[in-house]
């Protein structure tokens, strides 16, 4: 099953992001930790709704790992490219 969540934060974070550019031309650097929070939360109620993960609080948590894990290998992958 943990596939699954990569997969379900995968999809909320592209669906998220596909709205936050059509309505926002650039969001500054300083909101993208609070936006990786929205998207780990929105995950988690998914997984749980969906029953993929019995525990709310261990849903939230996962998510929450894997979203905001994704966003600072993301800035990582920025950082090299700008210092290469």
């Amino acid at each position: 099953m943990e596939i699954t969540y990569v997969v379900i934060v995968s999809i909320v974070t592209y669906v998220l992001g596909a709205i936050t550019k059509l309505f926002i031309e650039s969001i500054p650097n300083r909101y993208i930790p609070i936006q990786n929070v929205i998207i780990g939360v929105v995950s988690a109620f998914i997984c749980y709704l969906t029953k993929i993960e019995p525990n709310l609080l261990q849903s939230i948590i996962l998510c929450l790992m894997a979203s905001t894990a994704a966003g600072g290998v993301a800035e990582l992958v920025k950082v090299n490219r700008k210092e290469g």
